[in-house]
């Protein structure tokens, strides 16, 4: 047996050739065996980013990394495989709450979803900090605990942990402070080994582009889901890709418990901010299709209709909160949870007109500003802070409205935000056309 240097695969790499899927399954050994170093793991993401890697070699590393750790599986669990379907997004400014409401609403129609995410960073949150809001929730449980909420509930939302997918862990944390996260092969191999760690036939992702998102452009996007479909079809999973215009904030609110607030609000039919019910129900209805469940999104759509009306999927939310440890009563006692911000104050329009844009990157800093989002990864979010009540394009307001409620720790944080969020909206004589949420889609059965 030849010696194991992990310099010789990142001397390959960095001269611009193809690694085998062997090198690559035996750089990812080596990372969890501690034969590979901190310095090692970037001088090879720095090669990836700059050399890029071919579909069969982000394959070959997905599975790898895949394989670092436990696998679900879901044998004898009494779950149709085919049902076991899970739902990811690369990303946005007020997006995270879509699979807070999502998830339990398919949920509700016999999906189970066995979801990890991951914390926000920068102008964007996380679903993984909406649960960890939650008092007693846990957000790492052991995998058994993962496993037996899912049965119970259909759906539990947890973070990355030491058991699944460990090596993406490590060399995610080298990217990030090495200047690699905008790899599109890293990317999509992070995202899918984790999802493949999970033991699920099949995934729907959406991939965002525009001011609120990490991809700017449409084209930015479609690059990436193309990634993502190429090698999911490799790895032999079933994988369909709406892509998402995000140019301004999605949905009410931003902040973890005011997130929380506008996803049970969903959930219970009182308030259903109209763009981001057209992502939930399109997405939801892929994912129902997918998994055999309706045979068409037109059926899916009156499933999902029906299942909102009964209250069955906000009772699926409460049955995951309370499977994960979070208090059963939280759907009917927010409040008791969910302490209001020392300052609440409304943002009021210097003008009258329309909506003209909203750009959300900019309303994304401004709420890490307050504290609700991260500088670094190390920083603890004050989860009461943020806005609620923010304004989309083509909305009328009148001079004085509020563009948004703020939910502030201090005086100071209130001028603060006031200021940067009113540079970010603009407001004009003539009113804009409202544009579609979903502006494209990509499947591994195209």
């Amino acid at each position: 047996m030849s010696v194991f240097l992990p310099a010789q695969i990142i001397r390959a790499k960095r001269n611009g050739k193809s690694l085998s899927e062997a090198d690559i399954r035996r750089f990812v050994e080596g990372i969890g065996a501690g034969e590979v170093s901190e310095a090692q793991i970037a001088a090879f993401t720095m090669a990836c980013f700059l050399n890029g890697m071919a579909p069969e070699e982000t394959a070959a590393l997905t599975l790898a990394m895949r394989d670092s750790g436990e696998v679900i599986d879901w044998t004898g669990a009494g779950i149709d495989p085919r049902t076991i379907i899970d739902k990811h997004s690369s990303g946005g400014t007020g997006d995270e709450k879509v699979s807070l409401i999502l998830a339990p609403l398919v949920a509700s129609c016999g999906i189970h979803m066995p979801m990890i995410s991951a914390r926000g960073l920068g102008h964007t949150g996380g679903e993984v900090d909406l649960m960890e809001a939650i008092p007693g929730a846990s957000i790492a449980p052991s995998t058994q605990m993962f496993r037996q909420a899912v049965m119970d509930a259909g759906v539990a939302i947890i973070g990355p942990t030491t058991k699944l997918a460990p090596a993406d862990a490590a060399i995610y944390y080298v990217r990030d402070v090495t200047a690699t996260v905008e790899s599109i092969p890293l990317i999509t191999a992070s995202i899918l080994s984790k999802k493949l760690a999970s033991g699920v036939s099949g995934l729907v992702m959406s991939v965002n582009y525009g001011s609120g998102a990490f991809m700017p452009t449409y084209a930015d996007a479609d690059e990436l889901a193309g990634s993502l479909i190429s090698v999911a079809r490799l790895a032999g999973l079933p994988m369909v890709a709406p892509i998402v215009e995000m140019d301004e904030v999605m949905g009410d609110a931003i902040g973890s418990r005011l997130q929380l607030r506008e996803a049970i609000d969903f959930l219970a039919g009182r308030r259903q901010e109209p763009r981001m019910r057209a992502l939930v129900m399109d997405i939801s209805a892929e994912i129902l299709v997918m998994a055999g469940l309706a045979a068409s999104t037109e059926e899916a759509a009156a499933m999902l209709e029906k299942r909102l009306a009964q209250g069955s999927a906000l009772e699926r939310f409460s049955r995951m909160v309370a499977a994960l440890g979070g208090p059963a009563d939280l759907v009917e006692n927010a409040g008791s949870y969910f302490p209001p911000a020392p300052f609440v104050s409304p943002l009021p329009s210097p003008t009258s007109g329309f909506v003209r844009k909203v750009d959300a990157y900019a309303v994304g800093l401004a709420m890490v500003g307050l504290g609700a989002g991260r500088k670094i990864a190390s920083d603890a979010l004050d989860h009461d802070v943020g806005l609620t009540g923010i304004v989309h394009v083509g909305d009328v307001v009148e001079k004085g409205e509020p563009l948004c409620i703020l939910h502030c720790r201090c005086e100071a944080a209130v001028a603060t935000a006031a200021e940067a969020i009113s540079a970010a909206i603009l407001i004009g004589r003539h009113q804009p056309e409202r544009r579609p949420v979903v502006t494209g889609r990509l499947s591994t059965s195209d």
